[in-house]
C-alpha cells in the first residue's frame, strides 16, 4: 500500500477528536450503570477506541464493516441513532434486535454495518461475501471485517483469508491484537513474530499499525480501502494496542502483568491524539476540555430515555413467526403440461438452470462444481453457459463458503451452494446453525441461501460418504429442510427452495441420481414448502416417510397389496421443516395403524419427533402403538454385506408384520 505524509487539517482533527471522545465518555457511563447492577454485561473497548473510530472515520458511508465486540466507535462514528442503540445495548424493546440478541450483535443494513455471532472469526467469510457482492455488481464499495488476535486460531480466519487472495476479494481483514484473547497471552496463541507475517502465506498485501495512533489508523484504513478498490485484493492490517479492562467485566484483568498496565496507559488512544492535536496547533487544550464535556451532553438524553424504556414483551406467537419471512409461494403461471423422460439429477439440474436463467443474481458455489461439473455433475456445461462470475469453485471450505454465501445474499444475490456430500456439512456447521439459522430471527436479515447436500446409503461409500445428517438441523430454528424423492418433487422443491427468501437445505438421495427415472416436467412448479403428499392409498396401515424410504415403502406395499389383499397409505413427507403435521394426522387416523421409516439410525432421527407428536396428538385414533423402522445406531459399514444390514429396509417386514397383527 501506498505511504503518504499525512496530516489532518482544523476540521478533520476537530471531528475526529469528537469521534474518539464520545465511545470513551459512553464507556466511562456504562461501567457506572454496570456497577449499579443496571445493565447485565459490557464488553469494554476502553483503550482500543483509536481502531474502530479511525475506522469508520476513514471508510466511506457506502463501505461495509462487520463489527466485533469492543467497536462502539463503529456506530457512534457512523452516527447510529443513540436512543435505538442504547436500547439494544440494554435489551430493551426499541433495540435493534428488540432485545432477542445482545450488545453488538446485530446488523443495521442502513448503516451497511453487519452485526457478529459470539463464535469469533465467523463473520471473516461472511466478509468476503458481501466483497464478492461489490466486485460482481460493480458497486466499487470496500469491507472491512474485525477479528481478535485470539481468533485468527479460528479455521474461519484461514478460509476467509485464503478465498479472498483466491477470489481477489477488496476486503479489509483488521487484526485487533490487544495481547491476550479473553485470557490467554499470544505467546501461547501462535509461534510466529505476528499475525501479518502470515499475509505472505496467503499471497496477500499486510501491514502492521499501532493501534492506539487514531491519525496512523485513519491513514493505513484509508490507503487500504483505495488499495482493495483499485487493485481488487484483499488487505490484512494487525493492530497492536491493549485492552485495559476485561474481555467482560465478570473476567477481569488479574491474569495480565500489572506493569503493562502502566506501559500501555501512557499510550491511551485519547491521551496520545491530545498530544498530536496540540503540538500540530490544530485544537488548544481549552477547546480539548470543552469537548470532552460536551460529549456527554450529546447522548445522555437518549441513555436517560433508554434506560426507562420498556422491556420486550414476550408473546409465543410473535417469536415463532419471527423465526422465518413470511413467504407464500405465488400462483404458477400457467404452462402447457409437458413432460420429457428424465433423472431424479435432471431435475435438480433443471431447476438450477432455471434459477440461474430467472435472475442474473444466482450464483452456485462449491468444490469442483465448475469444469469439473460438481462430484456427481450437476452443475455439468454451467461454467460454459454462465460464466466464472456465476459458477465459482471454492477450496475445501465449507464453513467458509457457507459464511460467503450468507454475505452474498445480505446484498440480494441468490448463492446455491453445493456441499460435495452431505457428511462435509459437519465442517459448516457453526455457520449454518448459529448465522445462517438465527440472523432472521436476531436482526431481521434476509437469508436467501440454498445449500444442497446429497445424502444417503446404499452405495458402498462407507462412514464417511453416507450418512443421513438431515436430523442435525432440525431442532435449530431458522432453517427449513426439504427431501425430494421423486423427479418431479427434485425440480419443484430445488426450485422452490431457491425461490423461498429463507435458508433452505435440500438433502438428495445419491442414489436416486441416476437409477430413477420418471416424467419430469419441462417447466417447475414453485410451491410453499411443508407440504406432504400421499403416494398411495390404503386402509389398513399408514407408512409415513421420506427419500428413499418413499421408494422402500412403495415397493413393500406393491407387494402387500399383491400378495396379501393389504392396503397400505403412503405419505411422503417431502419437508421435514416445515413439517406437514395436518396430512401425518389425518393418515394416522384413516388407518389407526402408523409404521414411521427412515434411513436415518434409529436414535433421535427425524421420526423420533413425529413419533412424538402423533403419541402426544392422535392417541386416540391409534389401534396399534407407533412403530418406527431405522437404520441401526452405528456408522454406515462400507462392505456391501454389511450396509444391507444397516439399513432399515431390512426390518421393514418384521417390523410391518408386527404392527398389522398386533
Amino acid at each position: 500500500m501506498q505511504q503518504t505524509n499525512f496530516f489532518l487539517n482544523k476540521i478533520d482533527a476537530h471531528i475526529l477528536f469528537k469521534n474518539i471522545i464520545l465511545p470513551r465518555k459512553i464507556e466511562e457511563k456504562m461501567l457506572k450503570l454496570l456497577r449499579q447492577n443496571k445493565i447485565s454485561k459490557w464488553f469494554s473497548g476502553m483503550g482500543q477506541e483509536a481502531i474502530p473510530v479511525g475506522v469508520a472515520s476513514a471508510l466511506k458511508p457506502e463501505d461495509h464493516i462487520c463489527t466485533m465486540h469492543r467497536n462502539l466507535g463503529i456506530f457512534t462514528t457512523r452516527n447510529v441513532p443513540l436512543y435505538p442503540l442504547f436500547c439494544q445495548l440494554l435489551g430493551k424493546k426499541d433495540g435493534f434486535s428488540e432485545g432477542r440478541d445482545r450488545s453488538f450483535h446485530f446488523g443495521i443494513p442502513e448503516y451497511n454495518i453487519i452485526g457478529m455471532i459470539s463464535h469469533l472469526g465467523a463473520m471473516l467469510p461472511v466478509a468476503n461475501g458481501l466483497a464478492l457482492a461489490s466486485k460482481m455488481g460493480r458497486q466499487n464499495y470496500a469491507t472491512l471485517a474485525f477479528c481478535g488476535e485470539g481468533s485468527t486460531s479460528e479455521g474461519d480466519f484461514h478460509e476467509a483469508l485464503n478465498l479472498a487472495a483466491v477470489w481477489e476479494l477488496p476486503v479489509i481483514f483488521l487484526i485487533e491484537n490487544n495481547g491476550y484473547a479473553l485470557s490467554t497471552p499470544i505467546k501461547e496463541q501462535f509461534a510466529c513474530d505476528s499475525i501479518v507475517s502470515k499475509a505472505d502465506g496467503y499471497g496477500v498485501k499486510g501491514t502492521q499499525i499501532d493501534g492506539n495512533n487514531i491519525v496512523e489508523v485513519y491513514e493505513q484504513i484509508s490507503n487500504a480501502r483505495e488499495y482493495v478498490l483499485n487493485n481488487q485484493k484483499p488487505v490484512l492490517i494487525e493492530a497492536m494496542t491493549f485492552r485495559m479492562r476485561g474481555h467482560e467485566e465478570a473476567s477481569g484483568t488479574a491474569y495480565i502483568p500489572k506493569e503493562l498496565f502502566a506501559e500501555w496507559k501512557k499510550k491511551d488512544p485519547i491521551l496520545v491524539f491530545r498530544k498530536y492535536l496540540i503540538e500540530n496547533g490544530l485544537l488548544n487544550e481549552d477547546k480539548i476540555n470543552e469537548m470532552e464535556k460536551e460529549a456527554e451532553a450529546i447522548f445522555l438524553p437518549d441513555l436517560e430515555r433508554a434506560l426507562s424504556s420498556e422491556d420486550p414483551v414476550f408473546d409465543e406467537a410473535t417469536e415463532r413467526n419471527r423465526v422465518f419471512i413470511p413467504y407464500k409461494a405465488k400462483e404458477a403461471v400457467s404452462h402447457q403440461r409437458e413432460t420429457i423422460e428424465g433423472r431424479y439429477i435432471d431435475g435438480i439440474t433443471r431447476a438450477l438452470e432455471f434459477a440461474c436463467d430467472e435472475d442474473e443474481k444466482t450464483l452456485v458455489i462449491g468444490q469442483d462444481i465448475a469444469e469439473y461439473g460438481g462430484a456427481f455433475k450437476v452443475t455439468k456445461g454451467f461454467l460454459e453457459k454462465y460464466g466464472r462470475d456465476r459458477v465459482r469453485n471454492t477450496p475445501i471450505i465449507e464453513s467458509g463458503a457457507v459464511g460467503t454465501a450468507i454475505g452474498l445474499s445480505l446484498k440480494g444475490f441468490r448463492p446455491i451452494l453445493e456441499m460435495q456430500f452431505a457428511d462435509f456439512i459437519s465442517c459448516g456447521f457453526n455457520q449454518i446453525i448459529n448465522n445462517l439459522a438465527k440472523s432472521h430471527y436476531r436482526w431481521g436479515a434476509k437469508m436467501n441461501v440454498t445449500i444442497r447436500s446429497p445424502y444417503g446409503a446404499g452405495v458402498g461409500a462407507g462412514p464417511f460418504h453416507s450418512q443421513s445428517p438431515e436430523n442435525w438441523f432440525m431442532q435449530h430454528s431458522g432453517l427449513k429442510i426439504a427431501v425430494p424423492a421423486t423427479v418431479e418433487d427434485a425440480l419443484n422443491l430445488t426450485w422452490s427452495a431457491i425461490l423461498d427468501p429463507n435458508p433452505v437445505l435440500i438433502f438428495e438421495h445419491k442414489k436416486l441420481y441416476r437409477s430413477l427415472k420418471d416424467d419430469l416436467p419441462t417447466h417447475p412448479v414453485a410451491e410453499t414448502l411443508g407440504k406432504a403428499a400421499i403416494r398411495r392409498n390404503g386402509d389398513d396401515a399408514t407408512i409415513i416417510t421420506y427419500g428413499m424410504g418413499v421408494h422402500w415403502a412403495l415397493a413393500k406395499a406393491e407387494q402387500l397389496s399383491k400378495d396379501n389383499e393389504i392396503e397400505l397409505t403412503i405419505v411422503d413427507l417431502r419437508s421435514l421443516v416445515p413439517l406437514d403435521f395436518e396430512t401425518i394426522k389425518k393418515a394416522v387416523q384413516k388407518t389407526g395403524r402408523v409404521l414411521l421409516l427412515e434411513e436415518a439410525m434409529e436414535v433421535l432421527g427425524p421420526m423420533s419427533e413425529i413419533s412424538a407428536l402423533i403419541s402426544e396428538h392422535c392417541f386416540e385414533s391409534l389401534d396399534a402403538p407407533v412403530i418406527r423402522c431405522s437404520s441401526i445406531n452405528t456408522p454406515v459399514p462400507f462392505n456391501r454385506i454389511l450396509e444391507d444390514g444397516y439399513l432399515a429396509v431390512r426390518k421393514l417386514d418384521e417390523k410391518l408384520k408386527w404392527l398389522l397383527d398386533y
